[in-house]
């Protein structure tokens, strides 16, 4: 494999030299024909909008200044791409909601996930109780959600959430990240909605950013070390980091909320939905309502109720 894309023609090819000078001179060759990582970024307005909100800016040059901190432009390219497709009406159509429901449900609703996630209740069935009875949720409802949103754990995301969110939150004007959009995307129509859609986008970004640093230094870990979703969801329960602080529950009673643990993740879950309005007794349009929050799908709340209710049969059918 090349070292770089730029080809050297064959005349201008270096001759077999030996020695310390051959060597210098193919460093320098190389900077000039192989352009910089296309990871590389300015970090710099980024960490000083955190340390003018009080984040100690000399800590703040350890993470941002190693080489694994790199601008991945596809997290805020991807958002506005969904963004502007939902607001033209392409992304609205009775196919795309059908497909997506199809999709959902084909991953989720066969017989060996069904299984799976029915073993997962029997499992855990003293913790899952006792989340029914202080939170009012259904243990189906908490698996069900498990299920799809990590497959029970198993996948709790391998991107650098550092990484995503920083990226995100460096677009705060379209101009940073034109370059990296479909060149059909934007039009005179839509500009000024992409313009304002990015900055809000940023603005989202930079806040659980701050709550990610938070969680770090609260948890003493590592910031780049937290791998997450594409948009920066962390755990078995995928809570974006700001969630961690208003939803999650030190289940475990170890003095730390922590994500990425069961128990704490499955009373979060619980926790999360009965702030948004689960109640015992809520009918099924309400249900559906109080999941939509969890992830604003409507094929996703609908497949949450589908497959608790297919482990909800499981459970009643077992010898």
């Amino acid at each position: 494999m090349p070292v770089c894309a730029t080809p050297i023609p064959a005349a201008e090819a270096p001759r077999p030299v030996r020695g310390l000078r051959f060597r210098i001179a193919a460093l320098l060759l190389l900077a000039v024909l192989c352009p910089a990582p296309s990871g590389a970024a300015n970090w710099t307005p980024l960490a000083e909008r955190l340390a003018a909100d009080g984040f100690d800016r000399q800590a703040l040059e350890a993470p941002f200044n190693r080489r694994e901190v790199l601008f991945e432009p596809d997290a805020m390219a991807g958002k506005l791409k969904s963004l502007i497709r939902t607001r033209s009406g392409e992304a609205d159509t009775l196919a795309d909601i059908f497909k997506k429901a199809l999709q959902l449900r084909q991953g989720y609703l066969n017989y060996w996930a069904i299984s799976e996630a029915h073993s997962y209740l029997l499992e855990n069935k003293v913790i899952l109780e006792d989340i029914s009875v202080r939170y009012g949720v259904p243990e189906e409802i908490v698996v069900s959600i498990l299920l799809i949103e990590t497959r029970l754990g198993k996948n709790t995301g391998n991107r650098r959430v550092f990484n995503r969110l920083a990226s995100m939150a460096r677009c705060t004007d379209l101009e940073i990240i034109r370059p990296y959009l479909d060149a059909t995307l934007l039009t005179p129509d839509n500009e000024a909605y992409a313009r304002r859609r990015c900055r809000e986008k940023a603005d989202w970004a930079y806040n659980e950013l701050k709550a990610l640093l938070r969680f770090a230094g609260r948890e003493s870990v590592d910031p780049l070390s937290i791998r997450g979703s594409i948009y920066g969801a962390i755990g078995i329960c995928q809570f974006m980091p700001s969630n961690v602080f208003s939803y999650g529950v030190d289940a475990d009673q170890d003095g730390r909320t922590d994500p990425f643990t069961k128990a704490d993740a499955l009373h979060s879950v619980a926790n999360y939905l009965y702030g948004h309005g689960w109640r015992v007794g809520l009918d099924r349009e309400g249900q559906q309502r109080v999941i939509f929050g969890y992830n604003h799908s409507t094929a996703y709340a609908d497949t949450v109720l589908i497959v608790a209710d297919k482990i909800r049969e499981r459970n009643r059918t077992r010898p």
